[in-house]
């Protein structure tokens, strides 16, 4: 059994570069247990003779949150091979510890509880969210209380019961950017929340501008191949071990399948990410040189997103592509494209979606691994199917972060 990837090791390992982080972080003691690929541990439950230790050790789990010392007890309460994702992705980030869950909405249900369950049931947010995290919060579901602001106005909005602030950045699927260290002075002793699921940390690590929680749908970049589905929140070690004690409560845990995917797609996480970085800024653009094309979104910051607004039916290029698959979703080593009214963002009230510029005529692309020429051809010939409708007048792409004024020489395409 490999208890020992469950814990930290006894000797911190000296700063690295992002790329030897990604490769070797989580798998420091496989040298001294004779191994050379993670082991991945399957069982739910594990065999203990001693129930006097073993009680000490669960009142000391309910008491603290900490992961236990010595062998797991049962696969809800800890894992070896998810810990190692865990190590992994924290190091990644530059926070001291990282808890795996199921989905990334099995995460940020467990970051609202843990604030709730300390009385802080109010959250400040700034939209666009993904569409999901938007309703989970809208909706009430957890018996939350949101308040829905620009970063502008998070600090007027924050209340005694705010337990805590959320941004993406950048935004799903506007690609919007928020300035994270202002917003983070903005938020004072509230925590903020940084979803970083679009940028991860090979293009940003949000704890070094004053962010204290960092949420990814790691289903995304981090596992990059479409076959796994997990969520992971980096943070201080505090609030780890609360969200372990949710965890164990609520049961959403990471399948030790999926955490030794997710330990390997890290492992080519730079090279993919930047790979399909370089695609997506020249198709940015590119198409922002289409007369077909009524508005790019491509964030200063970069990233292998981009989302643009058709002048006609975006229906029709969704359904006329041949390679890039109309799919939701992203992250993949294969391209990606879909209609987030349609449906990553449908359960969002139609108001609030147009508000925050999720307009009907806005295509959302996960820029993958294929050649860029023959990514550019399956769009010219999907946007084929409609006729341009006027020149655009600047070549150069449209940015959306945040204090970016839209382009008010180009229709919104809602």
């Amino acid at each position: 059994m490999d208890s020992a990837s469950s814990k930290t090791p006894s000797t911190t390992p000296p700063p690295r570069a992002l790329a030897t982080e990604a490769v070797h972080a989580g798998r420091d003691d496989l040298a001294a247990l004779g191994l050379h690929a993670p082991p991945i541990d399957l069982s739910t439950t594990y065999p203990s003779y001693d129930s006097r230790g073993e009680a000490q050790r669960i009142d000391a789990f309910a008491t603290t949150g900490a992961r236990l010392d010595g062998p797991p007890v049962y696969a809800r309460l800890d894992n070896p091979t998810t810990a190692r994702f865990e190590t992994a992705l924290a190091r990644l980030e530059g926070t001291a510890s990282a808890v795996a869950f199921a989905s990334g909405m099995a995460a940020l249900t467990a970051v609202l509880l843990a604030r709730a369950s300390m009385g802080l049931r109010h959250v400040v947010a700034v939209r666009p969210l993904y569409g999901c995290s938007d309703h989970l919060l809208g909706a009430g579901l957890l018996g939350t209380e949101v308040t829905w602001t620009d970063p502008a106005g998070i600090s007027d909005a924050i209340r005694p019961d705010t337990g805590l602030v959320i941004v993406e950045t950048p935004a799903n699927p506007t690609l919007a950017e928020v300035d994270i260290r202002a917003v983070a002075h903005s938020c004072g002793s509230v925590p903020l929340l940084v979803d970083n699921t679009f940028a991860t940390p090979v293009l940003q690590r949000p704890v070094e501008h004053g962010a204290r929680i960092v949420l990814h749908s790691a289903t995304k970049y981090l596992g990059g191949h479409g076959d796994v589905m997990g969520g992971v929140v980096a943070c201080d070690e505090e609030f780890a071990a609360r969200l372990r004690q949710v965890r164990f409560a609520t049961g959403g845990v990471l399948h030790p399948m999926a955490g030794y995917l997710l330990l390997r797609g890290l492992a080519t996480l730079p090279v993919r990410f930047r790979a399909a970085s370089a695609s997506a800024a020249e198709l940015s653009r590119r198409l922002s040189a289409d007369p077909r094309i009524a508005r790019v979104h491509y964030p200063e910051l970069g990233g292998a997103m981009v989302s643009f607004e058709v002048y006609g039916d975006p229906h029709r290029v969704i359904a006329a592509v041949r390679l890039i698959t109309p799919a939701v979703s992203l992250g993949s080593v294969d391209s990606l494209i879909q209609h987030p009214a349609s449906i990553s963002h449908r359960i969002v009230d139609e108001g609030d979606r147009q508000a925050s510029g999720v307009g009907d005529r806005l295509l959302r692309m996960s820029v993958g691994l294929e050649d860029v020429e023959d990514l550019w051809a399956d769009l010219c010939q999907a946007l084929s199917s409609e006729e341009p409708v006027r020149q655009v007048v600047s070549a150069r792409p449209a940015r959306t972060g945040a204090g970016t004024a839209p382009d008010s020489r180009r229709p919104a395409g809602r």
